[in-house]
């Protein structure tokens, strides 16, 4: 029997969809689920969750939540859309210079004139005939269009002139920097704009999906996303920005950790299949990068989670290099234990490898790879090779060196694979720290005795025990967590980024993890608790705590944390006015105060008076957009900050907890 209201919580990781159902009131977990996460169709997935949460009834969830890696993943692997970037009053040459247009997120950008200065005034006129010859001439060659303009925040007038001029001529979407971000930085402006513009079809065709998959389950409720800052928006504000979701999931993940374990102050990490996330909450908030969110090495404008990642997970790639050490990602790989559950062949294959001697084995023999789908007619022309290696994988997967030989090739260049790997035409398996685990008993989900022969036949080459390489691993780990851990902390460059094996740095870390020293003790002592969150926690972090001198918490249900804190947010809007002189002429003599709004801008001679007008425009539009976006009764929250001589910006948040269906 429940108490209050249901409500649906649903995270799409990179390796696994989570889904929970929390009573809304007493805030208890009442079912979760993890399935795997189908990247070619999200829905699949979602309802996959869905159905195996077994709602009795759909018309008692009044509202479904859902946090997400699709931003970020799709921006690190260069899988957006194609985007042209409109400049107007950028210097091409001090861009070229310092080599700031590799910062841009996208290959077409084009200078025009226009652009205003750092007190709103038109630097030049704006060239429309000029922009309008270059849309006509790419609106076939792109996907959609982002625009920035110098200062726009300041003054946004030519970026709405080319926005109405280009809806004439155009039907493609059309971003406009001053509509994102307030923010002065014009690099990052562009940037963010850019980004907004490729992941908008990506976004939307995700939200499509989920809302099909609520469909076909009968729950008619509304759809929440979880910002990159972890609050919530509706689906509708989130398919028009989808750039805000960068660092959804992780955001999530902590909101979760918190939620869960009550802790006002701590750290939590989140070991997924794919990565490893850190955070850190703060008087029970999540910690928040007001510089920018980076991400796939661009820097934009969006605020997100303070957060840090490292590309090791459950189903991180194991391998060795040329002198047999071990690495542990970052490339995810599906375990060899799944794929010998879902092919008897590959089972087969390395029972015999197993029983090969050294010299007719090598890792290689452990990576194979196997047909996802069939690629798209008319998206990629596939060369011979290509289309070769494609009908010799459709029937059951193969390993590395059989694939070579059969098609008669001496290197994997030659058949020019990376781009079916990109595009999830071809899937890639291997040795993972998953199949570890079910070597040594922790975790057997699927077929233990196909982990069991690929350790064998990796002992066997590296002439180790299997205890020996599975405690190589595990310490491999744990050092990359713990100076990860650290390089968070700090805000200093992992270690291994800046020491040599001798230096005093790399001693300590080393006598900390292993008392090396005779005489010498040393230790790391971290202040606050560590919240494990994701399935491989429990197995992983225990002793990274141990080492850090920390407690670790491990709440009920952290296995889907992420889920959780897609349900646990508020719903956050904030309007930020800028307010600053306007001077007469050349002089510096101020003859009154622009109070500049994203979508309005007015003249006021006194400041006071310039202040009032802002705090009420940011506390109304804050609170209608906090309405639309699926606050219910949203409290306002001023803020008002200088922003040089005579120059503020006040911001309107209005913040509420999302409304539900009645």
């Amino acid at each position: 029997m429940t108490k209050g209201p249901l409500v649906l919580g649903i995270d799409t990781g990179g390796t696994y969809t989570d889904g929970v159902l929390l009573d809304y009131q007493s805030r208890e977990v009442l079912a979760a689920h993890k399935s795997l996460t189908t990247k070619r169709d999200f829905s699949v997935g979602i309802e996959n969750v869905i159905r195996q949460i077994d709602i009795e009834d759909p018309a008692a969830i009044r509202m479904v939540s859902i946090s997400t890696t699709l931003a970020t993943n799709a921006i690190a692997e260069g899988k957006g859309k194609r985007v042209a970037l409109l400049l107007f009053g950028y210097d091409p040459e001090l861009i070229k210079s310092f080599s700031l247009d590799q910062r841009f997120a996208t290959p077409e950008y084009y200078y025009f004139e226009g652009g205003h200065d750092l007190y709103g005034q038109e630097m030049k006129p704006l060239d429309l005939p000029a922009i309008l010859a270059k849309v006509n001439e790419i609106k076939d060659q792109v996907d959609a269009l982002a625009v920035s303009s110098y200062f726009s925040p300041l003054n946004p007038e030519h970026e709405r002139r080319a926005f109405s001029a280009i809806e004439k001529i155009c039907d493609l979407p059309v971003v406009l920097g001053h509509q994102l971000s307030t923010k002065l930085g014009s690099i990052e402006r562009a940037t963010t704009a850019a980004l907004n513009a490729s992941l908008l079809a990506v976004l939307q065709e995700f939200i499509v999906a989920v809302r099909q998959a609520m469909e076909r389950r009968e729950i008619d409720a509304p759809l929440m996303v979880v910002r990159g800052d972890g609050t919530l928006m509706s689906d509708e504000f989130a398919a028009r920005t989808p750039v805000e979701t960068i660092h959804s999931g992780p955001a999530a993940s902590a909101i979760g950790g918190r939620f869960l374990s009550g802790l006002d102050d701590a750290l939590v990490v989140d070991i997924g299949g794919t990565t490893t996330d850190f955070a850190l909450i703060k008087s029970g908030q999540v910690t928040i990068s007001e510089q920018g969110a980076t991400v796939g090495g661009y820097k934009t404008a969006v605020k997100a989670a303070d957060l840090l990642s490292i590309g090791i997970g459950g189903d991180s790639h194991i391998r060795t290099d040329h002198e047999g050490n071990y690495m542990v990602g970052p490339e995810r790989v599906v375990p060899l234990a799944y794929l010998a559950e879902q092919y008897d062949s590959v089972y087969q294959r390395l029972k015999a490898l197993s029983k090969r001697t050294w010299e007719q084995s090598s890792p290689d023999w452990l990576e194979y790879w196997f047909l996802l789908r069939d690629p798209d007619e008319g998206h990629i022309r596939l060369s011979g090779k290509q289309a070769d290696l494609l009908d010799l994988l459709r029937s059951v997967p193969l390993p590395k060196p059989e694939i070579l030989r059969r098609l008669g090739v001496l290197h994997v260049s030659q058949l020019s694979a990376d781009e079916l790997f990109r595009q999830e035409i071809l899937g890639r398996a291997g040795l993972t720290p998953t199949d570890l685990l079910h070597t040594d008993g922790r975790f057997q989900r699927w077929n233990t005795e196909a982990a069991e022969y690929a350790l064998q036949s990796l002992c066997k080459y590296q002439f180790e025990e299997a205890d020996t390489i599975r405690d190589r691993i595990w310490r491999q780990m744990t050092e990359s967590i713990l100076r990860t851990t650290l390089s968070f902390l700090t805000r200093l460059p992992a270690l291994e980024e800046q020491t040599q094996d001798d230096s005093l740095a790399e001693w300590f870390f080393k006598n900390s993890l292993y008392d090396l020293h005779p005489d010498l003790a040393t230790a790391f002592s971290l202040r606050l608790p560590i919240i494990g969150i994701g399935a491989p926690a429990e197995l992983l972090l225990r002793e990274v705590a141990e080492k850090l001198n920390a407690e670790l918490i491990l709440p009920e249900n952290f296995h889907v944390a992420n889920a959780i804190g897609a349900v646990g947010g508020s719903v956050m809007v904030e309007e930020e006015i800028l307010v600053y002189p306007v001077f007469s002429g050349d002089s510096l003599d101020v003859i009154a105060y622009r109070v500049q709004s994203k979508t309005d801008s007015e003249q006021i001679e006194d400041l006071e008076e310039a202040l009032k007008h802002a705090r009420e425009v940011a506390a109304e539009r804050s609170l209608s957009a906090a309405i639309r976006s699926g606050a219910d009764q949203p409290e306002i929250s001023m803020f008002v900050e200088n922003d040089g001589i005579d120059s503020y910006r006040v911001r309107g948040r209005a913040m509420g907890n999302p409304r539900l269906m009645k």
